[in-house]
């Protein structure tokens, strides 16, 4: 799906040259040890092998979430000045591209903040059970049909108008990849309003596309979001 959505296209190509590496395939964890242990000993020309494998990823994630080219770059270049000042605060225990994302979504909320209207982050109705009636008639698109650029453009719209909260989420979990606990992590959130948040997502989702792409699947497969 990440490589469907941040296909070539003039309104979301960055202008990173990093490799797009979802944040859930993130290099080797000792090598990266190793690099991050030179920077801290002075060697910080290294930082930049060091975020590189990320730096198109990150700028993706900030385009679905400020829907702004400029905004979107400017978040990737504080997001890596600010993982380097910071360096030294990493713990281990995270992978580093967890403790990444956790500052990109924070800059990307600061762009919001001062760029346009505050979107809500209240989820105080997260606990509330939502019934999946739309997940029957949500089928798979085939592939083929995905590659068409008007479908791609579709989805990425759809995405981008999710609200904030859906969004980052949705991100998180369906484009990054990241684990529940990793997203919950880099949100400041509970597992269980991961979980909460993503499914809303999808439903948002499926309200939003399925009366255009329905005519367009198969009968019998699912979706598999």
């Amino acid at each position: 799906m990440a490589a469907l959505l941040f296909a070539e296209n003039p309104r979301l190509t960055p202008r990173a040259t990093g490799t797009h590496l979802p944040m859930s395939q993130s290099p080797d964890r000792n090598a990266e040890a190793q690099i991050i242990a030179a920077i801290l000993a002075g060697n910080t020309h290294l930082f930049h092998e060091l975020i590189r494998p990320y730096e198109h990823t990150v700028f993706s994630m900030a385009m679905v979430l400020l829907r702004n080219p400029q905004d979107a770059e400017d978040v990737m270049q504080e997001t890596f000045l600010k993982g380097l000042r910071n360096l030294h605060a990493y713990r281990a225990e995270a992978r580093f591209s967890t403790w990444l994302v956790s500052i990109a979504l924070n800059e990307a909320r600061s762009s919001l903040r001062r760029h346009r209207p505050v979107e809500s982050l209240d989820a105080s109705d997260e606990t509330d059970r939502i019934a999946p009636e739309l997940l029957r008639d949500w089928r798979e698109v085939p592939s083929e049909v995905l590659e068409r650029l008007e479908v791609r453009n579709l989805l990425r719209d759809a995405v981008t108008e999710l609200p904030l909260i859906y969004r980052e989420v949705f991100v998180l979990r369906e484009l990054q990849e990241l684990t529940i606990s990793e997203s919950a992590q880099a949100l400041g959130i509970s597992p269980a309003s991961v979980k909460v948040r993503l499914h809303r997502a999808r439903i948002m989702l499926q309200r939003r596309l399925a009366p255009q792409l329905r005519p367009l699947a198969p009968k019998r497969k699912r979706f598999p979001w």
